[in-house]
C-alpha cells in the first residue's frame, strides 16, 4: 500500500489535486481542471490514482463525482499526506 501512495504523490498534478482538497471541501473534476489547467480525460485518470491508493473518496452527485480527502486515512497516511503538502492536516483533523 505505502507504494501505491508514494507512487500517488510522486506525481505533480495529483500533488497538487491534493492540495486543493486540503482545504476540507468535496470538489468535482470540473472544479478541479480548471485549477490546475488538465483536460477531463487525464484529470479524471489522476483521481483514479489516488482513489486507488487510498488517499480520496468520491460521491455521484447527479453527473458530477465529487472527492475529498479520504477521513479514514491512518495517522502515519495521513502524516505522510501532510508533509508532501507541507500542511499540518492532522491539526486540521483534529478541529
Amino acid at each position: 500500500m505505502i507504494v501505491a501512495v508514494l507512487s500517488a504523490l510522486a506525481e505533480p498534478t495529483r500533488l497538487e489535486a491534493l492540495r486543493c482538497l486540503a482545504d476540507g471541501s468535496e470538489h468535482c473534476v470540473c472544479e478541479l481542471m480548471r485549477k490546475l489547467g488538465a483536460t477531463q480525460s487525464r484529470m479524471s485518470r489522476h483521481m483514479q490514482v489516488l482513489k486507488q491508493a487510498g488517499l480520496v473518496v468520491d460521491r455521484r452527485d447527479a453527473q458530477w463525482v465529487r472527492y475529498r480527502i479520504n477521513p479514514d486515512l491512518s495517522p502515519p497516511l495521513l502524516r505522510l499526506v501532510a508533509a508532501a503538502l507541507d500542511r499540518d492536516l492532522v491539526a486540521e483533523a483534529a478541529a
